[in-house]
């Protein structure tokens, strides 16, 4: 008589060919937008919690999870009772089939730059996102997302730009890098420049030269632009984001005039004049990596208004989170790599990726993370060529490797080192950010002070 079990423990292929499915992308986008009509309509708009979501689908908080994640199979009874629960209907373009006991081809690709809005390694910061999504859809908001480089800032703001456009808002993003140096000349070319691209994006005709008049001044004309032209032909709210803000904190004489007439606009949202109802269709959202440096007087600048997001860095909780997410024992990963990286998003990703995607040990990592070979290598070696574009920082970072305990340093230098996230500040003091850090600019950095004709290893 023929054993079935027998045959597949003899047999280890035939257990490996279980297939289950798992959304794809398209099917992930509807399920949450019917989440979302959900929690509208029955939940005041708060996002449901898991529990929440297991009492109105009849399904697990762990197996809700495993479909959320889109890493491992579940199967296809279990997709449906999820859709059906929020008024659905599950069609064959809403999943994939898979082998059930091996991750998606995704992860082999490491993660650069923004989290895709359709991954499942973006790490929530509650309550940060939920507070972000009700706050982007107040009428006249002005939001601040502020990180050190490489923390989620642009993965948290497509995410927010994402809900605005399911409520049908517009959305546009300007982001500074992209300015040429020329745009800073002076704040009229500046101000135009900054006029012109959101016109474009928008797909509007440029009526720029309609409302300039060089006897009103430059942020007059850009207001009037904004109030009497771009707002008024548009049929729904926009939002503007601005990003890598700090480009503009360069040009002093520029930023304190750009940022007072941000500061005007939020403001006329809230006057309860005749253009009040214009300026309420308007959101703003600045995504900026340190405080301005800037002389601005209190009364004019947008950093002390509005909705402040500050991103932190993962919990141990979140890394144990993320390693599961990557196939990877928690127990056994997420402590020595939080003890290394401090919890840092860029790095955690980064090493979680290379442990799922090669051959060596958590051990091997963490002994050769500053080796040239490591994959760390190509960020370190970044972080170090910012710090000698600015001379003057290397000196204050080698105090701060070198000291065990926090230390009192320029605060300017301080915001800037902070806007790399190599620092952490403990009351004004400042830290490295994360032990990979003092390691390794504690071994480089002595090497350089050696060579102060050129500021470079030889």
């Amino acid at each position: 008589m023929f054993d079935l079990a027998r045959a597949m423990a003899d047999n280890p292929q035939v257990q490996r060919r279980k297939r289950g499915v798992i959304l794809s992308p398209s099917g992930w986008q509807r399920l949450q937008a019917a989440e979302q009509q959900a929690a509208d309509r029955y939940n005041a708009g708060k996002a449901y919690t898991l529990e929440q979501l297991g009492e109105r689908t009849g399904l697990s908080p762990n197996t809700i999870t495993k479909v959320r994640r889109r890493r491992l199979a579940v199967d296809r009874q279990t997709l449906e009772f999820y859709f059906n629960a929020l008024s659905l209907s599950l069609n064959p373009d809403d999943y994939i089939s898979i082998d059930s006991e091996k991750p998606i081809q995704s992860l082999q690709k490491p993660l650069r730059g923004q989290v895709p809005l359709d991954s499942n390694l973006y790490v929530e910061r509650p309550p940060l996102e939920s507070i972000a999504y009700e706050e982007i859809l107040q009428p006249g908001a002005l939001i601040r997302i502020k990180a050190p480089r490489q923390f989620g800032k642009t993965s948290l703001m497509s995410r927010m730009l994402k809900v605005a456009q399911d409520r049908g808002l517009r959305t546009t993003v300007l982001n500074f890098q992209l300015a040429d140096a020329l745009v800073f000349q002076n704040l009229d070319r500046f101000l135009r420049w900054f006029c012109a691209v959101i016109t474009r994006d928008l797909r509007l005709p440029n009526r720029i030269e309609e409302h300039w008049d060089e006897v009103f001044g430059s942020n007059y004309n850009c207001t009037d632009y904004f109030e009497n032209y771009l707002l008024p032909q548009l049929s729904s709210p926009l939002v503007l984001a601005l990003d890598e803000v700090d480009a503009v904190y360069q040009y002093p004489a520029i930023a304190a005039d750009f940022f007072g007439m941000l500061r005007a606009w939020y403001e006329k949202s809230r006057y309860g004049s005749s253009d009040s109802q214009i300026w309420q269709q308007f959101r703003l959202l600045v995504i900026h990596s340190t405080e301005a440096y800037l002389p601005l007087n209190l009364t004019q600048s947008p950093f002390n208004v509005g909705l402040l997001l500050e991103l932190p860095t993962f919990t141990l909780e979140q890394v144990q989170d993320l390693a599961t997410r990557y196939h990877l024992e928690p127990d056994g990963v997420a402590l020595p790599l939080f003890e290394l990286l401090g919890g840092i998003p860029y790095l955690t990703q980064m090493a979680l990726h290379y442990l799922t995607s090669h051959d060596g040990t958590l051990y091997q990592l963490i002994q050769t993370s500053i080796a040239a070979d490591s994959p760390f290598s190509p960020h370190l070696r970044r972080r170090l060529s910012h710090l000698q574009e600015h001379s003057g920082l290397l000196s204050t970072y080698a105090q701060i490797v070198q000291s065990e305990t926090p230390i009192d340093v320029n605060l300017l230098q301080a915001f800037r080192l902070q806007s790399l996230g190599l620092v952490k500040l403990v009351n004004l003091q400042a830290a490295p950010a994360c032990q990979l850090y003092r390691s390794y600019f504690g071994r480089v950095l002595p090497v350089l002070s050696e060579t102060p004709e050129t500021g470079r290893l030889k």
